[in-house]
């Protein structure tokens, strides 16, 4: 996989090209009426929607987390709140998703404006290289999964249902 020197401009391909990872921008045309961004962009992407994944942000109540969980499937606040050590989460309002310094929708792991737990489904370890959001609408990101966890700092565990 060729290493793109920042040619998506987006502060998470500026944190890969710091870090040294190498990854592959994927741009597609972003519909707005998709019911489901993500499954609308593994579709035009042509991927399999099991290596396609999304990034949510969640409050535990003390704090916000990152889940980063496949487009086809949904993110269990209990497990994502026993994997931090927290008693509950659940899906964050969407003013808090814009303290990640990116719009609602274009929600990438990588590079936030401010770090925060993250935690990647374990599935993602199945896979050789799997997809997240390039840091806006209309681009992903490609990578294998130890890099991701690598350059956010993640931990895996089974939190998609």
């Amino acid at each position: 996989m060729a290493r793109k020197n920042g040619s998506a401009g987006t502060p998470a391909t500026v944190a890969l090209d710091r870090a040294g990872i190498a990854y592959q921008v994927h741009a597609y045309d972003h519909d707005p009426a998709a019911a489901s961004y993500g499954l609308k962009a593994a579709e035009l992407l042509g991927v399999a929607p099991a290596r396609v994944f999304k990034t949510l942000l969640a409050d535990t109540g003390s704090g916000l987390v990152v889940g980063v969980v496949p487009v086809d499937r949904r993110l269990d606040p209990k497990a994502l709140a026993a994997t931090v050590g927290a008693k509950r989460a659940q899906l964050a309002d969407p003013a808090a998703e814009r303290s990640s310094g990116y719009v609602v929708g274009g929600i990438s792991p990588i590079g936030q404006r401010r770090a925060l737990p993250t935690v990647l489904d374990v599935s993602a370890l199945d896979h050789d290289t799997i997809l997240v959001s390039g840091g806006r609408r209309g681009l992903d990101l490609e990578l294998s999964p130890a890099d991701l966890v690598t350059v956010t700092r993640a931990r895996t565990a089974p939190i998609a249902r």
